[in-house]
Parts: structure tokens; sequence; C-alpha cells
């Protein structure tokens, strides 16, 4: 499998920090965007992504870990604009995940995973190790009470996948207080001046409205 990293994106999302790319087989079959619905799977995020799935772009692991190692101590990086941690489909590599949580080290790099935590443990053992570690890695609900199963586990930090019309903060039916992401709010925010999806710690699930050209798949998808 092939990993790119782009030293500084262009992507007015992430704003200009490192933000990397992965194979397509890395995403988990768990993942209900994998056949429809993927903001990454159009655009010139899609063209990037196939080329690196192509092997056209980037290189292998080994190679990915040392430009992982390359990048400055403290800086905040993106792990996968595209694709999940590498694993077969259904569970994370072991070995493989925790080479870049120790690649990481002395760096903020973040990313998120479908793999399924509720009901493998391979999973969900190794994805509490790499947050310990260092490496933020959040948990992806596909609506608000599969967040909650997630944030119940206490393993790692949470994100959801959140309805068009859901409001900017409000609270779950187990509790847990939903902010939707700032960048949704302002053009002027992005990952590199806000970095609240690096925090492992942080207490509150972090919401994304559906969006893209299948928002309205993802919406249906987003209420359950």
């Amino acid at each position: 499998m092939n990993y790119h990293l782009t030293p500084v994106s262009s992507n007015a999302k992430t704003g200009p920090i490192p933000v990397s790319t992965s194979h397509k087989e890395t995403c988990p079959d768990a993942c209900p965007l994998k056949a429809k619905g993927c903001y990454a799977a159009g655009g010139p995020s899609h063209i990037h992504w196939r080329a690196v799935t192509e092997g056209k772009r980037g290189g292998d692991w080994e190679h990915f870990l040392l430009q992982v190692k390359a990048i400055r101590k403290g800086s905040l990086w993106r792990h996968n604009q595209a694709g999940d941690l590498p694993g077969n489909g259904d569970t994370v590599n072991v070995r493989q995940v925790m080479e870049l949580a120790q690649a990481n080290k002395g760096r903020r790099g973040f990313t998120y995973t479908h793999y399924d935590v509720l009901n493998n443990e391979v999973n969900r053992v190794n994805i509490e190790a790499a947050n310990v570690a260092g490496f933020t890695v959040n948990l992806s609900g596909n609506n608000v009470q599969h967040a909650d199963q997630l944030k119940a586990m206490n393993i790692a930090p949470v994100v959801t996948i959140l309805p068009m019309d859901a409001p900017n903060t409000f609270t779950t039916p187990a509790g847990n207080k939903v902010v939707a992401c700032p960048a949704e709010k302002s053009d002027k925010v992005n990952c590199a001046n806000c970095g609240l999806c690096q925090i492992a710690d942080r207490q509150y699930i972090i919401g994304f409205r559906a969006h893209g050209v299948s928002k309205k798949h993802v919406d249906l998808i987003a209420k359950g």
C-alpha cells in the first residue's frame, strides 16, 4: 500500500499543515461512507487519492514513517485527509499503528478512524494504546447514538457525522455535549488554527455536518 505526505497542505479546510493520504484499501468495511458519501471520493481530493492508491504518488510504509519523523517537533499534522489506519478492512495492523505512534513522538499528530471498536478487541486495545502514546486517534461515529456508544468506552476522543440541520451545540441522548466543527461556522477557521481534534482528553464530541456531493445520503446516515 502507498502513503503520501504533503509537507504544507494547500487545502483551505486543513490550512498549511502537513497532511497525509493513505491507500484506499486502508478504509475499513465498517465505514458506512465507503460505498457512497465519502467526501474524498470526489473532486481534486479524489484525483490525488486515486494517484496514491495506484502508486503514482507517495511511497511505502517505511518511507512514510521517515517523512513523519522529519516533521518539525511540536508541529500539528493531520494523518489521512483520505484513507484510514493501516489494516485489512476489519482489523488494524497492530505493528504499523504503534510504529506510527512512535514516529509521531514529540509531534501533534491526529487522525480519525472508522475501524470497529465496539466488537473488535484488537482495534479497541491498539487505538487506545496509540492515544496513550501521544498520537490522537478519534473514533468516528455514524450518528449521535453511535457516538454515545463510542464515548462510553472511554478509550479515545470521539467525532460524529451530523445531519445538515444540526445546531452548533447540543446534548446527546446520553448527555454528552456535541460541538459542531468550528471551521463550518467561519472561513477563518481551519485545522491549523483550531486543533480541537488533536486534543485526546477532551470531554465533548466534535460533529461534522453532512457535506460534499453526496451530502443527502450522508444526512440519512447521520439521522440513523
